[in-house]
Parts: C-alpha cells; structure tokens; sequence
C-alpha cells in the first residue's frame, strides 16, 4: 500500500485501486498495525478513477510527513566509511568513521524538523559556504510512537562534505540547514518486511544530460533496521512517530559537487521515484 500526502487530502493506493480519503496524516499513520488497519479501512472506501487520483497527486503532493521529527544514521554502508574516512583525511578525524562502522552503538543524528522537508519535484538548498555538496539516498523508515516500523520512504540527505571534511564537530552545519532533506514521494506500507535485496538507484543530471548513476541494495548495510530503531527510541519520546534516514549508500566521485538546477533523482523498489532540483537558498 501507498499512502500519498496531499494539500486537499491522502490518496491510498493499492492493488492498482485509488481512494481518495479525507484524515488526520499524524492520527492515520501513528498506530499499531498500519497495513491490517488500511486494509480494513478500505472496504468502506468508494474507488477513484486513476486519472483523478494522478492528477490529485500531480497538483497537490506534499512531503509523506506531518509533525514527525527525521532522524538520520551514518556509516551504515561500507562506501559511506570509505567516503567519510576521504574526507575527514586532512583534519586528522578519520580515524573516527572506522570506529563507528566498527562499533556496537551506531551513529544517529537529528536530521530535520518538518517545515524544512522537500517533496518529490520540490527543490533542495545547497550551501553557499560549502564548496562540495552531495545527494545522499537512503531508505527512510517510518516508526510509530511505540518504536515499531510501520512504514518506509525515500530519503535525500543533503550533505556538505567539505564542512564535514573540515572537521567532525561542524556536522551540524553540514547536514542540518533550510532544505537539506527531502522525503517522498509517499508512505509505503507493505504488507512484511521490505526485502532485504531492495534496489536503491541514483542519478545526477546537469543540462539534461546524466553525469552520475549507480545502484546497490538495501542488504549491504551493516546495521539491521531494528537495531537502528531500538537506539533512537532508547532515550527518545516521538508523540507522533518518527522518520529515521538508515545510511547512506552511493556516493559520487570526489571530484564532483552539486551545481544549482542539477536535478537528483532517487528510486527505490516499491516505493517509487523521488526527484528534486538543486538549488541555492533564496536570500
């Protein structure tokens, strides 16, 4: 199932059927049980034709995300030790990635609060003060307010490596600005578990024409879903749920940084295609 944000309602998608429904997102989605609970609800529902339900998403989609907080993890994949270890190397701190991909606590860090999340089609910022910017795709779990993993989305990460690379502390600064995460396009509820050799892609254009692409799977990661969970809800209450960015993937070359109107594009198997144009914010 498919749960799409929008200005003027939700549309639930599901074997191929629309239904366009009027409900609280923070009230619909924070519950125990959400896929047997959709599955329920529609068999009340009244079907929408597949041209309305597009152009509804088409006109009026919003980020899957109402008063929840996103959360992000780091050095979950190998690539992003790697990366990370590249460019903390002049600083001294590379030293630091190592030991976390190798630790038993994992590296969890606030991300976004949710008036500074990007849709899918929207745009995301770039700093002005950063002079090597990347997209970082990651699968985003929803988890309710009871710490279970109710749902999944695609997650876009926008990182300042040379702010990072400079030294560790500045973090903050390089992961935690206007825009700099975008989710969507929609909350996907599967039935189980989503597989553990889901496909995340990724690609770059510039002028229209594609300067990055690259794929993995979701089973290279070195920290299971729960366990990534588990830590961020030790200490943490989240009222309406929470989205947690489980790691980064794919990265691009070290010689390449974002330029304005690049357009990233992210997809992931079953969830769908998250796209978004690059640019600065306006002053």
């Amino acid at each position: 199932m498919k749960l799409y944000k929008l200005s003027d309602g939700i549309v639930l998608q599901h074997n191929n059927a629309n239904y366009l429904i009027q409900y609280d997102w923070d009230a619909l989605i924070n519950r125990e049980g959400l896929y047997e609970y959709l599955f329920g609800m529609i068999a009340g529902l009244p079907i929408v034709s597949e041209e309305l339900a597009k152009a509804h998403i088409d006109n009026n989609l919003l980020p899957p995300i109402g008063n929840q907080e996103v959360w992000a993890a780091g050095v979950t994949y190998l690539r992003s030790r790697e990366a990370r270890m590249e460019e903390s190397a002049d600083s001294g701190a590379a030293d630091l990635y190592d030991k976390v991909y190798a630790a038993e606590r994992p590296e969890l860090f606030f991300k976004s609060l949710p008036h500074r999340v990007a849709g899918h089609n929207q745009e995301v910022y770039i700093r002005r003060d950063s002079s090597w910017n990347v997209p970082e795709p990651e699968m985003t779990l929803f988890i309710n307010s009871k710490g279970n993993i109710e749902g999944y989305t695609i997650g876009n990460d926008m990182s300042s490596r040379s702010i990072e690379g400079e030294n560790a502390l500045y973090l903050p600064q390089a992961k935690i600005y206007e825009r700099s995460a975008a989710l969507g396009p929609c909350l996907y509820i599967p039935e189980e578990a989503i597989p553990a050799d889901t496909a995340i892609k990724m690609s770059i254009s510039r002028n229209n024409e594609e300067v990055y692409h690259d794929e993995t799977s979701i089973n290279r990661m070195k920290r299971k879903f729960d366990e990534l969970a588990g830590y961020l809800y030790r200490e943490c209450v989240f009222a309406n749920g929470c989205f947690l960015m489980t790691g980064t993937c794919l990265v691009p070359p070290n010689d390449f940084t974002l330029q304005p109107d690049d357009v990233v594009s992210i997809s992931i198997d079953g969830i769908g295609n998250l796209v978004n144009t690059i640019s600065f914010k306006p002053q």
